[in-house]
C-alpha cells in the first residue's frame, strides 16, 4: 500500500506547486498567503509518504484530498483535479491493501518447510 499511496502523494506535491503558480495570478491573494498554504500542503504530502502505514496516516491523506477539492474555490480547475486525486487515493488504498495481502499469502506459502 505504501508504494501506491506514496506515488499518489508525490503527484499531489507537484499538483499543489502548479496550483500555487496559478493562484499567484489572483489579484485578491497575496503571494505570501498562496505560498504559505501551498508550502504547508506540499510539506504535508511529502511527510505523508512516510506516514501512510502508520496509525492516522490514511486519515491525514483523506484530509489532504478534501483540501485539494476545497482549493477549487481559489483555482476552479482544482475541483476536478482534486476529485481525480481523491479517486486515485481511494484506489491506491484499496489496491495497495490487496497487494499487501497477496504478498503476505505468498510469503507464508514460501516459508513453509517442504515435505520430505
Amino acid at each position: 500500500m505504501r508504494t501506491l499511496c506514496a506515488s499518489t502523494l508525490i503527484g499531489e506535491f507537484f499538483l499543489l506547486g502548479f496550483a500555487g503558480l496559478v493562484a499567484m495570478k489572483d489579484p485578491d491573494l497575496s503571494m505570501t498567503t498562496v505560498w504559505t498554504v501551498c508550502g504547508v500542503a506540499m510539506a504535508l504530502s511529502l511527510l505523508l509518504c512516510g506516514m501512510v502505514t502508520r496509525p492516522g496516516g490514511v486519515q491525514l491523506g483523506w484530509a489532504l484530498q478534501a483540501g485539494l477539492v476545497v482549493s477549487g474555490f481559489i483555482v476552479p480547475l482544482m475541483f476536478f483535479l482534486g476529485a481525480c486525486f481523491a479517486a486515485l487515493w481511494a484506489a491506491s488504498i484499496h489496491y495497495g491493501r490487496r497487494i499487501d495481502d497477496v504478498k503476505a499469502r505468498w510469503a507464508a506459502q514460501n516459508t513453509r518447510p517442504e515435505p520430505s
